[in-house]
């Protein structure tokens, strides 16, 4: 069974041809290059080369034989039997992060969020002449999750490392394997991971069929149009939703069926999930049952109060924004566009008014306690996205200058307008980071001695976008420290829409250009961060030895004096009561 369809869905793969890449390729500019300003001109070329460099971060994290195109030097094929042992091919794909594992639930929802940024904010990839790129990412993973999807009730949602403790550190070449291969069925459900699929698979099979919001209020879709593709694209979204409702074992988050995936990327429920896929098949599709059914899921599960972030678990406050785009645009799904775009503008006026759920840290970074513990910039940054997405739709021209501005500021942060004069991009500038936690770019082979072998990281990873500063808006650069270092498939994500943005309306150099190299040198600060890696860090400075013993000093001297005067007093009192002063 699974065999057959295997080969069936090679062939339908292989039968739809993609955008041919260009040559010579496109390669990420030299790093002292990003501190120098532009010739000027539209698009901007500094924007648009960094539109090119996050997506060659994709490149990098790469898994399986890779194709004669491949642009990254020290890349090499990885991991080329995988899946074998359990007789489903899952050879490809993406590292989700700093190590090697595969994980379908937050790829899921970095293919949605760069097929719905594709499908708002196409004509920034065709201006930057990165569109074969984008298909080319794009085809890359959800060619591996149509082979993750084998049968119309499976689900391969992880592919783990082949230790438990997951320890190993080194490049592509010696991988353990096999690795444990999980997936979900109708007998071990995964509401949310199913659901999650269909929505990547649903939003990116509009974005191939070329149906964008195409009311003045967002540019038509990337120029990668191709119908076959789409209606492959379709099938399995269907598929998987129809396996998230239905399921004959009930609705479950899919750590209950599938305990391993917990500690890596656990779900808080699958709420929004089902409200994102019904939608997003609903505008696809234009199937008005399919938008009462996401009206629906929406109502029962209560989403309206669990507004925390957007980001591969929480998807909530980019539904309130996908449903007003879609009623703008259309009015025969049964919609009505004002409540949606109201709920939207709740959502963004409490951060923008500083009522909550987000807050400004000093150093100007917004933070969410609890989301943005672990990689602060990724809430940030998903906000700012789903804030300038939001723009054309607000609903005064007050609105949406805050909106404007307060996305601008977050961008700009990344940037490296910020206390560190850090560009959170690998290779964009020579104040980026330098040790990103990426066990194949850094050249080591003993997590124990991680920060110190090599001393240099061995490869640049360009265009990762890293977890950020601490809570304090300081930046360490520890290869260790996976809160501050690490890169993720789904931090990069929405950067990549926000350039995209950046490519068609603004041609002003992103904020890197002007930091000359040394800046994070001069500013680079002492101790430990305050993250889940260092927790001593989050205690305060503390004093040397000499300085506490003077404090110790003059404590007990102040103390004293206090003491003296306290009898002194004391003494005055009875004095004066005995009539014996004056």
């Amino acid at each position: 069974m699974w065999g057959t369809t295997l080969l069936l869905t090679l062939h339908a793969i292989s039968s739809l041809a993609q955008l041919t890449l260009p040559t010579p390729p496109f390669l990420p500019p030299n790093i002292s290059s990003g501190a120098q300003s532009s010739t000027g001109g539209y698009p901007n070329p500094k924007w648009s080369s960094l539109l090119g460099t996050l997506l060659y971060f994709y490149d990098e994290q790469r898994s399986g034989t890779l194709p004669s195109t491949n642009r990254v030097p020290w890349r090499n094929d990885s991991l080329i039997l995988e899946g074998r042992d359990v007789g489903i091919d899952l050879t490809g794909g993406y590292y989700d992060a700093g190590d090697f594992s595969k994980d379908t639930f937050p790829l899921s929802f970095v293919l949605m969020s760069l097929c719905w940024g594709a499908t708002d904010y196409g004509k920034g990839y065709d201006l930057a002449n990165q569109t074969t790129y984008l298909d080319d990412t794009l085809r890359w993973g959800l060619d591996w999750l149509i082979k993750a999807h084998p049968n119309e009730t499976t689900l391969v949602v992880m592919v783990a490392s082949s230790d438990e403790e997951n320890t190993y550190w080194g490049g592509d070449r010696s991988i353990p394997s096999p690795r444990p291969v999980y997936t979900i069925t109708n007998n071990l459900p995964g509401t949310d991971a199913a659901a999650g699929a269909s929505a990547a698979f649903a939003a990116c099979s509009g974005l191939y069929a070329g149906k964008g919001f195409n009311n003045n209020s967002y540019t038509p879709p990337a120029q990668l149009r191709n119908d076959s593709y789409a209606a492959t694209l379709l099938t399995h979204a269907e598929q998987l939703y129809s396996f998230a409702v239905n399921s004959t074992n009930g609705r479950k988050t899919y750590q209950t069926s599938v305990p391993q995936v917990a500690a890596a990327y656990s779900s808080s429920g699958y709420g929004d999930e089902l409200t994102m896929a019904a939608l997003l098949l609903a505008w696809t599709t234009g199937s008005s049952t399919l938008y009462k059914d996401a009206e629906d899921f929406y109502t029962k599960y209560e989403l309206a109060k669990s507004n925390r972030v957007f980001n591969w678990d929480s998807k909530t406050p980019g539904i309130a924004v996908l449903f007003a785009q879609v009623n703008q645009a259309s009015s025969s799904l049964g919609g009505n566009f004002t409540v949606w775009r109201d709920r939207a503008e709740n959502y963004f006026d409490d951060i923008i008014n500083k009522k909550g759920p987000g807050y400004l840290t000093e150093d100007g970074l917004l933070f969410f306690d609890g989301d943005s513990d672990d990689a602060s910039l990724n809430p940030a940054l998903n906000t700012a996205m789903l804030l300038e997405r939001f723009v054309p739709m607000a609903s005064n021209a007050e609105k949406k200058v805050a909106y404007q501005d307060f996305a601008k500021q977050q961008v700009d942060y990344i940037l490296g307008k910020n206390s560190m004069s850090v560009p959170y991009i690998v290779g964009v500038n020579p104040n980026s980071p330098k040790n990103p936690h990426s066990a194949m770019a850094s050249g080591g082979d003993d997590v124990g001695t991680i920060d110190t072998d090599p001393a240099v990281e061995a490869y640049i990873l360009y265009g990762a976008v890293v977890g950020g500063p601490d809570k304090r808006g300081r930046y360490f650069d520890i290869r260790s420290d996976w809160p501050q270092t690490e890169v993720a498939l789904d931090y990069n994500a929405p950067m990549l829409t926000l350039a995209a943005m950046r490519v068609i309306g603004d041609t002003k150099d992103p904020y890197f250009t002007s930091l000359q190299a040394g800046a994070y040198d001069k500013v680079k600060p002492k101790g430990k961060p305050c993250d889940s890696v260092f927790k001593e860090g989050c205690e305060g400075p503390h004093l040397g030895k000499k300085a506490t013993i003077a404090l110790a000093i003059v404590i007990t001297i102040v103390g004293l004096v206090i003491v003296g005067l306290s009898i002194w007093y004391i003494l005055l009192l009875v004095r004066s009561r005995s009539g014996k002063v004056g």
